[in-house]
């Protein structure tokens, strides 16, 4: 048997109980790299995207900001889009990365500016 990455198992783990616990609500999923953060929110019964927000979007990417700002700009295009489509209850996934820093600052973003989780 192969034996897996900490942040595969960390990955896994964090979605098996988010989809335990969430079935009536939308998946908020963040990926980040090292300069660039993005993320989306997502369908997973019909499994679409709905809405998403990326630093590397036309208008975001010529802005020279921090990487922790970048996070709370992100937050609030991706509030306000979802807020536009009318989703305002989703479950917050962090995936394989740990809640603090960039992560953390875009899910406090979220919940300012009107999304529930």
């Amino acid at each position: 048997m192969k034996k897996l990455n900490n942040k595969i198992k960390r990955k896994l783990r964090n979605r098996k109980r988010l989809k335990d616990v969430s079935f009536d609500r939308f998946r908020v999923t963040v990926s980040k790299s090292l300069k660039n953060i993005s993320a989306q929110i997502i369908d997973d019964k019909q499994k679409i995207t709905l809405v998403s927000a990326s630093s590397v979007e036309k208008d975001l990417k010529l802005k020279k900001v921090k990487k922790i700002d970048k996070s709370n700009l992100i937050g609030e295009i991706l509030a306000k889009r979802a807020i536009e489509k009318k989703i305002t209850k989703v479950y917050f996934d962090r995936g394989e990365h740990k809640y603090h820093g960039r992560v953390k600052a875009f899910a406090e973003t979220l919940r300012k500016n009107g999304l529930k989780f």
